[in-house]
């Protein structure tokens, strides 16, 4: 779907995301994946706490984990990188780790991620508020709940009385 989405925008790989066509094609993939379409293993539990793990399992060594939301077939996540690291070997070791387990917890095997991901560069602290908000929100925007802090799988439920003894301490 995605791969016939960038031939019909004429996408070219390292377009600015202010292009319209980068716009066009993260619109296309946000509506796909909030009406729920595609594989959705992340409602798994034990798919998403093995995600969740992934994305705390570093925080405060290699990134500070700001804000983070998994939806049923997609991840958010808004972390500030510490020096000496990359997101691309971040985003490569959620994944890898995340694959191995969703794989075993599921029976399956193959590829679980795709192999592309977005990113953004936060600018400041508004647009950085202004990303928590809308990461933190997508379960209600996707209709899965009434407010954000009813999503179990999201930094909203985390910080409604501080983070669960079984969790950011793996």
């Amino acid at each position: 779907m995605i791969a016939q989405w960038k031939r019909e925008l004429a996408w070219a790989n390292g377009i600015p995301a202010w292009d319209p066509r980068h716009v066009a094609l993260r619109t296309k993939i946000d509506k796909y994946e909030d009406a729920g379409y595609g594989a959705c293993w992340l409602r798994n539990d034990r798919v998403a706490a093995s995600v969740e793990q992934a994305i705390c399992f570093y925080d405060a060594k290699r990134y500070r984990v700001i804000a983070w939301c998994i939806m049923p077939n997609h991840v958010h996540a808004i972390i500030e990188i510490l020096a000496g690291w990359f997101l691309a070997d971040i985003m490569h070791s959620w994944k890898s780790y995340s694959a191995h387990s969703a794989n075993k917890i599921l029976h399956r095997s193959g590829k679980f991620w795709f192999p592309e991901y977005f990113d953004r560069f936060i600018r400041n602290s508004e647009h950085l508020a202004i990303a928590v908000e809308y990461v933190e929100n997508n379960p209600v925007k996707a209709g899965l709940v009434a407010a954000k802090e009813e999503w179990q799988w999201s930094s909203a439920w985390d910080r409604r009385l501080g983070p669960p003894p079984s969790r950011r301490h793996y």
